[in-house]
């Protein structure tokens, strides 16, 4: 698949490059990208979430009324779930969410959402950018050539630049990372792709073994 290189301003440069089938033209496994988000979105969970049960609450356990002849069920310490303010049951407890895929599968997630992407024409190529330093201003005319100041956007790097990626850290539609950060989700999550011509390489490497 030939993509046009784009300038930093939008236009084409007249060049195209061969994105590898590989990455790029496989057949996406659905199931795989469901499997790499669920992951990514369950490592996110702090998992403290603790309610009080029923040992746990502070009260009487004094008998509160008699077995019989009161004409209601019986009844025994106040700590019962049945009554306001006893312990909750089956409430929730501390817990780790996180669990295990193996390289192989993530890496086919990754492929599989960078192919879905292409085959959506949401993928743009650009020349590499420089920054002398971090200017919000100069990365949001970028992102307005593009076309992408009302999208969510991801920018691909060849190689970690902290001006380009402090010019976006102040824009909630755009996130910046470099190949070796790619994730699954952040693919899927945006609306397009943009890639620096000098990721493409790394991409490739990282994913096509």
């Amino acid at each position: 698949m030939k993509v046009a290189v784009l300038d930093k301003t939008g236009k084409d440069t007249g060049r195209k490059i061969e994105l590898s089938k590989d990455v790029f033209g496989i057949e996406p496994s659905k199931h795989a990208v469901y499997l790499d988000v669920k992951q990514y979105l369950a490592n996110q969970r702090q998992g403290t979430h603790k309610a009080k049960e029923r040992a746990e609450i502070v009260g009487s356990t004094r008998k509160i009324k008699k077995q019989k002849g009161t004409g209601t069920a019986r009844a025994g310490s106040i700590k019962s779930p049945i009554f306001k303010g006893g312990g909750r049951v089956f409430g929730p407890r501390p817990r780790n969410y996180s669990f295990k895929l193996n390289k192989n599968l993530k890496r086919l997630a990754r492929r599989s959402a960078l192919t879905m992407k292409a085959n959506n024409k949401a993928i743009v190529v650009i020349e590499d950018l420089q920054m002398d330093a971090p200017k919000t201003k100069d990365f949001t005319s970028v992102l307005k050539s593009l076309g992408l100041e009302d999208k969510k956007s991801l920018f691909v790097l060849g190689e970690s630049n902290n001006n380009v990626y402090l010019s976006s850290r102040n824009l909630k539609r755009t996130e910046v990372v470099s190949n070796s950060q790619l994730s699954t989700y952040q693919i899927m999550n945006a609306n397009s792709i943009v890639l620096f011509e000098g990721s493409l390489e790394g991409i490739e490497q990282n994913l096509s073994k």
